[in-house]
């Protein structure tokens, strides 16, 4: 009866140490980023300290420069730290802010600037497409990704339906699209640029031709781009609609979260 005792105490002491013991710590989820953000702080504000600082009266064109690569370089490094990833929009502001201010710093001839403007967007198209042929193609980090989208539920839909194969055609096609609005824009850029910007680079009137296209780029180059692209969008949204069976509310990512 002793041993019987010892024996009952000896199980539960071991199945009150099982339910004391911690629970495994979930994994954090990465942060999710915010795309206009993103934009805004690799794109937009070194675009705007070029254009508008880095004259002679402001920071002068090596300060200018060294000011607009700190924004993509500093928001490139922090996304690093937090999510362990290379942030593609950083290094394209990196590489962008480099263009153009070495343009202006070494004085090259101003036909390198419409160059350039023609070469960012049209390099991008020429990613985008090379980026179908691997596991990872751009139009997921354009358009299908969860701060647009619900990809969690979209992805155990497709699964569930067996439409992943047909789903991966889809986007295909999308990134031939999205890249199809990255040539057009590397078109409209060369020819808004060989129109507006004519001063010597490295000059005042060099930096405010260059405003005044960055000014005339959205309703011209910008918009165009931009229309294409939501297009995509409703074309993907449809797709997973007709595959999944989800509701638009569904599929859209909620941002109450």
């Amino acid at each position: 009866m002793t041993d019987n005792f010892s024996a009952d105490n000896t199980h539960k002491e071991s199945a009150n140490a099982q339910g004391n013991a911690p629970l495994p710590t979930p994994k954090a989820k990465p942060k999710k980023e915010n795309m206009l953000i993103n934009i805004v702080m690799n794109i937009v504000i070194p675009s705007l300290i070029l254009t508008k600082l880095s004259g002679p009266q402001y920071l002068g064109p090596v300060w200018g420069l060294v000011a607009a690569l700190a924004f993509p370089i500093g928001y490139g490094v922090k996304d690093f730290i937090v999510n362990r990833k290379i942030n593609f929009f950083s290094g394209l502001g990196i590489v962008s802010v480099l263009l153009t201010g070495g343009i202006g710093i070494l004085k090259l001839p101003t036909e390198y600037y419409a160059i350039k403007e023609a070469a960012i967007p049209g390099l991008i198209g020429l990613i985008v497409l090379i980026s179908t042929k691997t596991r990872y193609p751009l139009v997921k980090t354009f358009i299908y990704n969860d701060t647009i989208l619900n990809v969690e539920k979209i992805s155990a839909a497709l699964k569930e339906h067996q439409k992943e194969d047909a789903f991966e055609k889809t986007l295909r096609l999308g990134s031939y699209v999205l890249a199809g609005s990255f040539f057009l824009s590397s078109t409209l850029n060369y020819i808004l640029a060989e129109i507006i910007v004519k001063s010597p680079t490295g000059t005042e009137a060099f930096n405010i031709e260059v405003g005044k296209m960055n000014a005339l780029s959205f309703p011209i180059i910008a918009l165009p781009s931009m229309i294409i692209m939501v297009a995509t969008l409703m074309y993907i949204f449809r797709s997973i609609r007709l595959l999944t069976g989800l509701t638009f509310e569904e599929v859209m990512h909620d941002t109450s979260k």
